[in-house]
């Protein structure tokens, strides 16, 4: 909702509160103005720190801590307020309409009348929470810092009474259907995930994690085009040895998969992307972190189980270059090995169970009240958090990066063989094919035809960077299938989020599936390490005639 703040706007800095005490005038508020005229009169009446820092304390303690949703609304009337510092929520709830607009979150009521004028996802999304609690909706998708670091000073109203916020009601109040929780030792492969992770996440987290685009026809078809390519394994060789280690832009790693970048993670676990760096570092894999990961980045970079554990960072450009520059500082500063910019979300993709999820959440949890209606576009958290990405990204933007950091970088959302041979051609370390887990333009092609394509066109590209995938990936079959047309490694998004829901043990659980697979997959083609996997040992012929076996360029576009 809040995410990618103007760099003009100043620091919230609660001034006034909690060492300062405001009284609640006993006429209703009709404006913003009012309650800062009322601050201003207060600002002789002293409250006692300890007393606010108790109220601060027992508003966490009454917080939602994991996926759950304000109900509708339920709380007493302002005359049971505590607390002459305290706004009730009543009073906040009558600020309900575009021109007059406050938002709660985590206890702090908030004027976001102006703001929503310039937030970069529109104003729909910020007047759908008018004049209510939207902590529930704003924390799991958006990081820590997001409010303290973009909103005027003059936005922040107050403290809200925490005994007039609404209740909370779980997922099963909230009208879904309980359903027995699948033990973690009952799930023996990555899609048995899928189903335990449904019945554990909330209906609006499920829809935003699984969704796909439009009529998600490249969703299914990323898992197809593994299913369609063949083996053919060699016998009578001695693999009592299968060696899985390998090397990614010169880092180690025990397997060649790592952990795609997926943010907001903490819809399924309050650890979030920190989890599954610890996952990532027991098992000695790489973790590619999301810029719209929803940990703060050091926090992720400090849970990891040793000092040398590497990471990579993806990457989305931001409209404002200076914050995109402060992040790439950031993550020099911090010793990640690598930067993956996204190519592929110059806009944000149509998904439409994450928009009807999210429509029917605000609806049945009254948060929207009747009062003010959806967007035709719906209201998902995928295009609430994507505002900020910079359409203008361009080829010429390479050497802008090359500006500001001497890490290795690659691509991430190449989709063609004329693509992958541009960036190749203008130095990038790495090629990551990807079309955004079907979450994006509905209809692009798998990366596994892709690569195909590459193998078929310029297979000396594999030679001169290193080419990753995501997208579909289910099995360590697949993860072979993708290295023996060259790729590096192979990423996957969805099952470890979907692992996070079983916390660290979840995902260490995921990845030593993947180990055992890859490891058998590896024996029973007759393979014992995985610079002896090769096109030969695949049999890619029901897929051959779907992709091109040259390159094609349009009008305007120049071949190389």
């Amino acid at each position: 909702m809040l995410n990618a703040m103007r760099p003009a706007l100043r620091l919230v800095t609660p001034r006034a509160i909690p060492r300062r005490a405001i009284q609640i005038p006993k006429r209703p508020f009709s404006s913003g103005s009012a309650i800062r005229e009322a601050r201003s009169r207060a600002r002789f009446l002293q409250i006692g720190s300890a007393a606010a820092a108790s109220l601060a304390i027992g508003y966490a303690l009454s917080s939602p801590i994991r996926l759950e949703e304000a109900g509708d609304d339920p709380a007493p009337s302002k005359d049971t307020a505590v607390g002459r510092a305290l706004i009730p929520f009543s009073e906040v709830n009558k600020h309900n309409t575009p021109e007059d607009c406050w938002v709660v979150i985590d206890g702090k009521a908030y004027d976001l009348t102006e703001f929503a004028q310039i937030h970069p996802g529109g104003a729909g999304h910020i007047h759908r929470v008018a004049g209510r609690d939207a902590s529930a909706i704003f924390n799991p998708i958006h990081p820590p810092g997001t409010i303290e670091n973009g909103l005027d000073e003059e936005a922040f109203m107050g403290l809200v009474d925490p005994m007039t916020l609404p209740q909370t009601v779980n997922k099963v109040a909230s009208g879904e259907k309980e359903e027995r929780k699948i033990e973690l030792a009952e799930i023996i492969g990555l899609p048995d995930f899928d189903e335990a992770a449904r019945r554990i996440l909330t209906g609006k987290a499920w829809a935003y994690m699984s969704s796909g685009a439009t009529d998600q026809y490249t969703l299914d078809l990323n898992r197809r085009a593994f299913n369609s390519i063949l083996f053919r394994p060699r016998i009578m060789i001695d693999v009592d040895i299968a060696d899985t280690r390998t090397k990614m832009l010169g880092q180690e790693t025990s397997l060649p998969i790592f952990i795609s970048p997926a943010g907001m993670a903490k819809l399924a676990h309050p650890e979030g992307e920190c989890l599954l760096a610890k996952g990532a570092g027991q098992c000695d894999i790489i973790q590619m972190i999301s810029t719209n990961a929803s940990a703060p980045l050091p926090d992720i970079i400090n849970s990891r189980t040793s000092p040398t554990q590497p990471f990579f960072m993806q990457l989305y450009v931001d409209r404002n270059r200076d914050k995109s520059e402060a992040l790439i500082r950031k993550i020099n500063d911090l010793g990640l090995k690598a930067i993956f910019v996204t190519v592929d979300a110059a806009a944000p993709g149509k998904r439409e169970a994450d928009e009807r999820s999210r429509a029917e959440v605000e609806v049945a949890s009254g948060i929207s009240g009747g009062k003010i209606s959806s967007d035709n576009k719906g209201g998902g958290i995928g295009r609430s958090v994507g505002g900020f990405i910079d359409p203008k990204l361009n080829w010429n933007d390479i050497a802008w990066l090359r500006k500001h950091t001497k890490l290795p970088i690659g691509l991430k959302g190449v989709q063609t063989v004329e693509d992958a041979m541009k960036a190749a051609e203008l130095g990038v370390d790495a090629i990551y094919l990807s079309n955004h887990g079907g979450r994006a333009l509905d209809g692009s092609p798998p990366a596994m035809y892709t690569l195909l394509e590459i193998n078929k066109i310029c297979p000396e590209l594999l030679k001169k960077c290193e080419v990753y995938l995501d997208g579909g990936c289910r099995r360590g079959t697949d993860v072979v299938k993708a290295l023996c047309l060259g790729a590096k490694g192979v990423g996957m998004g969805r099952p470890f989020l979907y692992s996070l829901t079983y916390g660290e043990e979840g995902v260490v659980h995921a990845i030593e599936i993947m180990r055992d697979e890859i490891q058998t997959t590896l024996r029973l083609l007759g393979v014992n390490r995985l610079d002896q996997l090769g096109p030969h040992l695949l049999n890619t012929r029901a897929l051959d005639n779907l992709v091109f076996d040259r390159p094609v360029f349009g009008p305007g576009e120049k071949p190389l």
